[in-house]
């Protein structure tokens, strides 16, 4: 018998809470319970089969009957408890359909909007005086304002191929090792630290890595494909699965159709190697949204609508990229293609008319 690795235990008078924060699950133990979890904890061989607290504990999943590997962990483990317990995002039941995707939506937007919104910031609240600030007069065509305001997220998307040029282009920009910097590199930084990107790095590090899944790619047959940096070129890794992209998004099958998508993912060990302390891990997801904007300021550039969601199905993800109890995480995913600019699906907006006919 062996007591579940992923437990996080909290005291709360008059009992304490157990987290099995791995299965999104917490008990209530009473002190008697309380009692013999601390003596199976010390010496799980006192397990009984006809103790009654004791198949209760086991029957929950707090204690367990084999050994389960748990991924090697370089920080402390509140970074652990906070990078496991947010994967797998708990769902009775993920859409399988863009109809069934649209109606859980609409349900959730329309509970979430009976209640109150949160009031102004607090600074807002106390401002006294505001300093009025002139907006820009004139914007040149073709400057980065231009592409800061024209970026936007969509919701549709045509069948229409994206080139291998443009995704080349793409990829050297979010993610490539730039030629162009070569020669703007401090003679001190350390050898194999001196790569640099268009977006910042925790450490220099470049701890952020990506995965492309294609699904329309002129040139490219549709899989998962691997890009290493430093070569500015893909390896091609798995098949594309047999389930629509929007199942590995947690049932957002208004996706289905993305032409291409960036799976970013995060080289934990690269940063314990140099951060032992877990305040690191916040810079995973500082670095993933750096290249995030990256990748949609670059395809808006090149006329291409984008689209983007922290939303995954780990384990199911990870399989797919090969990435099994690994150090190399996935983290986020960013996507685009041709799109008619509808932030909202005509799927969901449909229903969303018939339910305002129906008041």
């Amino acid at each position: 018998m062996q007591i579940n690795p992923y437990l996080f235990i909290l005291p709360r008078t008059p009992g304490q809470i157990v987290w099995d924060y791995k299965n999104h699950k917490q008990f209530e133990l009473n002190l008697e319970y309380s009692t013999r979890l601390t003596q199976l904890i010390s010496d799980p061989k006192l397990y009984n089969s006809n103790h009654r607290i004791d198949t209760q504990l086991l029957n929950s999943g707090i204690l367990t009957t084999s050994t389960q590997d748990t991924i090697e962990w370089g920080w402390d483990e509140l970074s652990k408890i906070f990078h496991i317990g947010t994967k797998n995002i708990p769902c009775e039941h993920a859409p399988q359909d863009i109809h069934e995707w649209s109606r859980q939506y609409l349900d959730h937007c329309t509970e979430v909007l009976a209640a109150p919104a949160p009031a102004n910031r607090l600074i807002e609240r106390q401002a006294r005086e505001l300093i009025a600030l002139s907006k820009p007069s004139c914007l040149p065509e073709g400057t980065l304002a231009n592409v800061l305001i024209g970026r936007k997220t969509c919701r549709t998307f045509t069948d229409a191929a994206v080139s291998l040029e443009d995704v080349g282009t793409l990829l050297y920009l979010s993610l490539g090792y730039l030629h162009e910097r070569e020669n703007d590199v401090d003679d001190s930084l350390v050898e194999g630290l001196d790569a640099r990107r268009s977006s910042p790095s925790g450490g220099g590090l470049n701890a952020c890595e990506g995965f492309l899944h294609v699904h329309n790619v002129s040139g490219l047959k549709p899989g998962l494909y691997a890009y290493h940096p430093t070569d500015h070129a893909l390896s091609f890794v798995n098949p594309a699965p047999d389930s629509p992209l929007g199942q590995l998004l947690c049932g957002q099958h208004f996706i289905n159709n993305l032409p291409v998508g960036l799976f970013i993912t995060s080289r934990f060990d690269k940063l314990w190697w140099k951060y032992e302390h877990s305040r690191a891990y916040r810079m995973t997801f500082v670095e993933a949204g750096h290249i995030s904007q990256t990748f949609q300021l670059v395809a808006t550039a090149l006329g291409l609508n984008t689209w983007l969601t922290g939303a995954l199905a780990d384990d199911q993800v990870e399989v797919l990229l090969g990435l099994e109890d690994s150090a190399e995480q996935p983290l986020f995913f960013v996507g685009c293609g041709y799109s008619d600019g509808q932030v909202m699906c005509k799927e969901l907006k449909d229903l969303l008319g018939s339910r305002e006919q129906q008041q």
